[in-house]
């Protein structure tokens, strides 16, 4: 007995269901943009996970779908396979390149990336990701020369931001400071640039650049990790013990885990981090001020 409101499956619908899947069969490759284009993105990477005869486009969309989904090992993978036998295609060298970048596969990353412009110079947003990777390889004289050779008005923030990282790395603080300034005057509200002017500043022991570095990241920000860190640091270099407790308690109510030592994991960037000799100064003047 057939359900309320349900019909048999008779030879029609099996028909139906027949014509429905052909295309996956006589071309995958159409089929699966068609369950592309409806959302259906797993169904449409099944569709394309039996290679056969080798095509680019079977391959780069189906890096497409892997990337859409999360799948960044895997897409990388498809991408690799076209840039191998068609290297001139822009699409998927661009791809691996971010997809490497995304794996934390720095070197890959760039290669990938040079080779993208070496095809079209002007591409910044390729040459900003060129950047990052050769900071991340300590290769900061060509970084510094990659984020020089940025030229369009979206890639000048960022640009400005990996120069001063790079001379920041370098230790030529002065022009490093010149340029978080120039990146201040484009974007007022860059904290990154303020905490990097901190950590700078901490670097060489130069109490009033902290003091005034951390003030103007506080205005923007009161509740700002690194601003919080640098008024406290100076607050106990200079015996004011209750502005120094106010403000590590402040940075225990904002992010406890943000108390730390120096060398601990991070995310990378360049950011100010309290050392331990710091941290143990920190609470022995909290430890005064309870007991006061």
């Amino acid at each position: 007995m057939t359900p309320k409101g349900s019909r048999p499956f008779s030879a029609s619908s099996a028909a139906a269901t027949a014509a429905a899947t052909a295309p996956a069969v006589n071309d995958p490759l159409k089929a699966a943009l068609a369950l592309r284009a409806q959302g259906r993105l797993q169904e449409a990477l099944d569709i394309l996970s039996s290679p056969g005869e080798f095509v680019p486009d079977f391959y780069t969309l189906r890096g497409d779908l892997q990337l859409e989904l999360g799948q960044v090992k895997e897409a990388a993978g498809s991408y690799f396979t076209v840039t191998v036998s068609a290297p001139d295609n822009i699409y998927a060298q661009c791809n691996l390149g971010m997809c490497l970048r995304r794996l934390e596969r720095w070197e890959q990353a760039a290669e990938a990336f040079q080779k993208v412009l070496e095809a079209d110079a002007h591409r910044d947003q390729i040459r900003l990701e060129l950047g990052d990777c050769l900071l991340h390889l300590n290769r900061l004289e060509d970084a510094l020369t990659c984020f020089d050779q940025c030229w369009s008005d979206a890639a000048r923030r960022p640009a400005l931001f990996g120069k001063a990282v790079a001379l920041q790395l370098l230790r030529r603080f002065d022009e490093a400071e010149a340029s978080y300034e120039r990146v201040l005057t484009l974007d007022s509200k860059a904290e990154e640039a303020y905490a990097n002017l901190i950590a700078m500043s901490m670097e060489v022991f130069d109490l009033e650049r902290v003091q005034r570095y951390s003030q103007r990241l506080l205005d923007l920000n009161p509740r700002a990790l690194a601003g919080l860190q640098g008024v406290a640091l100076v607050a106990i270099e200079r015996g004011e013990v209750e502005v120094a407790a106010r403000n590590f308690f402040k940075i225990v109510e904002t992010d406890a885990d943000s108390i730390r030592a120096t060398g601990e994991e991070s995310d990378g960037s360049i950011e100010y981090r309290v050392s331990r000799k710091v941290i143990e100064r920190l609470q022995e003047t909290r430890a005064l001020n309870t007991r006061s």
